[in-house]
């Protein structure tokens, strides 16, 4: 039983995904200004339906998108790449 707790943990972190912290409204414009992060509107073609929210996130050292896309109906999630 000891061998497989520590499995399971590194099995955890592993499938885990990376920890993302997303900025603040003033911190995304002031990425986007600076030239670090692509503006949403230059990813917009890339979520494949109606944004309906977007946040701007640090993940696994890289700028990502996290949005709420409208497809057919439902509304899904999608991370882009928002990274220069």
């Amino acid at each position: 039983m000891k061998q497989l707790i520590p499995s399971l943990v590194i099995a955890l972190l592993l499938t885990a995904p990376a920890n993302a912290a997303c900025l603040s409204q003033s911190e995304a414009r002031q990425a986007v200004a600076s030239g670090q992060a692509r503006s949403l509107g230059s990813v917009q073609r890339q979520a494949g339906g109606e944004i309906v929210k977007a946040q701007l996130c640090r993940e696994g050292g890289r700028y990502v998108y996290r949005l709420q896309v409208l497809q057919g109906g439902k509304v899904t999630t999608k991370v882009v790449n928002a990274s220069r």
